[in-house]
């Protein structure tokens, strides 16, 4: 099978590895890129939460980061649990799930008052803020990276496309799958991209290529790599 990757580095390139470790031929083009940003996360806190690896990565040089260690951490699934772990959280919690999940978990163990970092992206899926500020909880976001997108497709994902060579594209993100519409209607590709099947690794991803008329779009039984690849694979 041949693939198209659309995540942002360095994830991507981890799993295009994952996938021609099982007999895929991967094409990799990042539609988004990401960069830090400055934030202020200093303060009392109770706990913090992460939606995404990549607000692990963009605190990893903080001068504030240190104090934070000690603070227990919230995190959405497996692999920003790792994370947060590698990066010197002691206590982590994982979800194991999506943003929904998180906020389920977070209101069973914290009390009306609790205090949350949540360290965030500036595009978020879900409101997590909203969700625990409802249940009374005191939610703080700092956003700490920024996902940047292309306007169009590199020279080679558009050639491939237009020619019809990819059987399937994965998108792990809303904001990633909505790129790829955009830059096909750019390139003026839209039948050809929207062409192939689309892995996707929740239905809210799945929405700008439903939106879009793709005709074949399949989602993943759960919100994880693993599960996304063995749809692809399997």
């Amino acid at each position: 099978m041949r693939v198209l990757v659309t995540r942002p580095e360095p994830d991507g390139e981890r799993t295009a590895a994952k996938l021609r470790a099982r007999g895929c031929e991967v094409m990799l083009a990042p539609l988004l890129r990401i960069e830090p940003v400055a934030a202020d996360i200093d303060g009392a806190w109770h706990v913090v939460a992460v939606t995404s690896i990549n607000a692990l990565r963009a605190i990893a040089n903080h001068s504030g980061l240190e104090r934070l260690l000690a603070t227990p951490a919230y995190a959405v699934g497996g692999r920003s649990a790792d994370a947060a772990l590698a990066l010197g959280f002691a206590d982590v919690i994982s979800a194991d799930g999506d943003v929904s999940d998180l906020a389920r978990v977070m209101k069973i163990h914290l009390r009306p008052g609790a205090r949350v970092l949540y360290l965030a992206g500036d595009d978020r899926s879900g409101d997590l803020a909203g969700d625990l500020a409802a249940a009374g909880i005191e939610v703080t976001t700092r956003v700490v990276y920024r996902a940047v997108a292309l306007s169009e497709f590199p020279p080679d994902v558009r050639d491939a496309l237009s020619a019809g060579w990819l059987d399937g594209v994965l998108h792990f993100s809303r904001r990633s799958a909505a790129t790829y519409v955009g830059c096909a209607a750019v390139a003026g590709i839209t039948g050809p991209a929207l062409a192939p099947t689309h892995y996707c690794l929740s239905q809210q991803v799945a929405e700008p290529l439903v939106a879009a008329g793709a005709p074949a779009t399949r989602v993943a039984g759960e919100p994880t790599e693993a599960a996304l690849i063995s749809l692809v694979t399997g």
